[in-house]
């Protein structure tokens, strides 16, 4: 009897195991598009410690927060604004006490590395207008929902060219779409992050909007309710100095 059971514990283990490595692997982060290569790295890191990868999910921040709240499974919600994890901390889907500041990025304006330089600083006074002529687009994120959007729509107010710019936007769906109707040649400009357009080969900067321009660019990281072991030992490797250095590579502003 002694022996069937040192057998049947043995079994029971074998079968825990690979249960176990399997839940693990399943920690799932969904993180605004603009963070697309450095959460990758970040993972990388995460992983090379003999951690399960994480699972990463991007999007507009609007998407993701509006997902999270039907159900999607969401360990971690990285957003690109305080507007959309202030409304899923509203709906009392973040695990208290483990919302944090991840880091900072500043806004750009972009163009197609394939046409003439253009000449100025877009991101000042009229540039941008002779930039576009008679008939180009600007690409940005939708302004409506989406943080890039809501940015570029209170920079270019705060210069008095929304008005004028805002029949001949091109609203996409999250930022990483607005930087690729530049990328292509379909927008004369577009509104983006400083690292999508670090990220880029296929645009140039011609912009950089002052801070004041524009509400600050923060990125707030919080564990979704309830927080899983793994999701809050992830969360803490953020804010570890391998994870800051990982952000600071990518062109993200770290404190």
């Amino acid at each position: 009897m002694t022996l069937i059971r040192f057998l049947l514990a043995l079994l029971l283990t074998a079968l825990a195991s690979p249960a176990t490595a399997q839940e693990r692997a399943q920690v799932r982060i969904f993180a605004a598009a603009s963070l697309t290569e450095a959460m990758g790295d970040l993972a990388d890191v995460w992983a090379a410690r003999g951690n399960p990868r994480p699972v990463l999910v991007f999007g507009a921040s609007s998407a993701l927060a509006r997902q999270i709240e039907r159900g999607a499974p969401a360990d971690l919600f990285v957003s690109a604004d305080l507007e959309w994890m202030d409304w899923l901390d509203e709906r009392k889907l973040l695990a208290p006490g483990t919302r944090r500041a991840l880091a900072g990025n500043r806004l750009v304006v972009v163009t197609p590395a394939s046409a003439p330089a253009p000449r100025g600083d877009l991101a000042q006074g009229r540039g941008l207008l002779r930039q576009l002529g008679a008939n180009g687009r600007l690409a940005i994120a939708d302004p409506a929902a989406v943080p890039a959007g809501r940015y570029a729509r209170a920079a270019l107010t705060s210069l008095g060219l929304w008005e004028t710019v805002a029949p001949r936007t091109v609203n996409a769906e999250n930022v990483r779409s607005a930087l690729a109707f530049v990328e292509r040649g379909d927008a004369a400009a577009g509104i983006v992050y400083a690292t999508d357009a670090r990220a880029s080969a296929r645009v140039r900067v011609a912009g950089v909007f002052a801070e004041g321009r524009h509400p600050p660019v923060v990125y707030p990281a919080a564990a979704l309710a309830p927080a899983r072991a793994d999701s809050l030992a992830f969360l803490r490797f953020l804010g570890s100095p391998a994870a800051k250095a990982a952000l600071r590579k990518r062109g993200f502003v770290v404190r």
